[in-house]
């Protein structure tokens, strides 16, 4: 390693040189700590990454049975290690892109306007669980607050209560992906539910931080916990589900509420170029191109608007087949 610089603090200063332009690398560097240690218990002394080191890494992986977008994600950072170490002049094998299957793309489900009403009817019958006191009311507000707002789940889960706004209907999303804030104003309907909610969940479970509270005192929900009850609804409500990596999925009511506003704004009338970067703004997209990318989405599921959305985009966003990136 030049200038005497040990594995354990290239990662910290990689680590922290990723946070320091704004990205979380949370995930990243969980990784990285693992590997860290993985490869000090393998490989006493060895304090750079060799081509067998890290075929070491991958293999343990393997073993376990990952699937190849879990194998995609313990690779990556390590990959980001070794450019940081190369450009630094310390000689750091790169694994190839190559060397690693590419996960299937997962094509977003659009639900239909039955599905949706289906499973907003079976989430407003969740029942009261005297192990999570809470749950009867969360439920039914949470998934219609993702899907009304086009919130990644993430973003629901973690507002607080000073984050939402139910006087004047607008929410405030903290350090989402990539770092950024936004406002997120809600319909009337959907205030007036928060404030229902809100009044009804005051002071039953003591001073709390968390506007969606988890069913341990302090913390928000988990994400396994939303999963766990959104299985249920679909299943109640008769929406088949395929299984683990096929969906639908909570992520795939984002998606769904993206295509049905293009798909208003069509029957509308309405200048949906123009209007593509209020909604870019809305989701918290990076670029226009990430929502562009519902253009197709909307498309394939209502091909009636098909040729109305060929000529606002023509062939430049990318086939529905490709995929939105994770966390679109």
């Amino acid at each position: 390693m030049s200038a005497g610089v040990t594995l354990s603090e290239a990662i910290t200063a990689l680590v922290a040189e990723k946070r320091a332009v704004g990205y979380k690398y949370d995930a990243e560097a969980r990784v990285l700590a693992r590997f860290e240690a993985f490869h000090r218990s393998e490989f006493p002394g060895l304090d750079t990454l060799t081509e067998t080191s890290v075929q070491a890494w991958i293999t343990a992986a393997r073993a376990r049975n990952v699937r190849p977008a879990t194998l995609q994600g313990l690779a990556a950072p390590v990959r980001e290690l070794a450019r940081w170490l190369g450009r630094r002049g310390a000689p750091a094998y790169l694994l190839p892109r190559s060397a690693l299957p590419r996960p299937a793309r997962y094509v977003p489900h659009i639900y239909t306007d039955t599905e949706l009403a289906a499973l907003f009817t079976q989430t407003e019958r969740c029942h009261y669980c005297s192990q999570v006191p809470l749950r009867h009311l969360v439920m039914p507000v949470l998934f219609r607050t993702i899907y009304a707002c086009g919130l990644r789940c993430s973003e629901a889960r973690m507002l607080r209560l000073a984050d939402v706004d139910i006087d004047i209907g607008v929410l405030q999303i903290r350090d989402a992906k990539g770092g950024t804030d936004r406002q997120v104003p809600v319909t009337e309907p959907l205030r007036a539910r928060l404030a229902s909610y809100h009044a009804q969940t005051t002071g039953r479970t003591g001073r709390r931080e968390w506007f969606f509270p988890g069913s341990k005192p302090g913390e928000p929900l988990t994400l396994g916990n939303v999963d766990k009850n959104f299985r249920r609804f679909l299943w109640q409500a008769r929406i088949s589900h395929g299984g683990r990596g096929h969906g639908p999925r909570v992520h795939d009511l984002r998606h769904t509420f993206a295509v049905n506003n293009l798909r208003s704004w069509f029957a509308e009338g309405r200048d949906v170029g123009a209007l593509l970067p209020v909604l870019q703004t809305y989701m918290g997209h990076s670029s226009i191109a990430d929502t562009g990318y519902y253009l197709h989405l909307t498309a394939e599921s209502y091909p009636d608007i098909t040729a109305r959305v060929q000529q606002i985009i023509g062939d430049v966003v990318p086939p529905v087949t490709a995929g939105p990136r994770d966390g679109h």
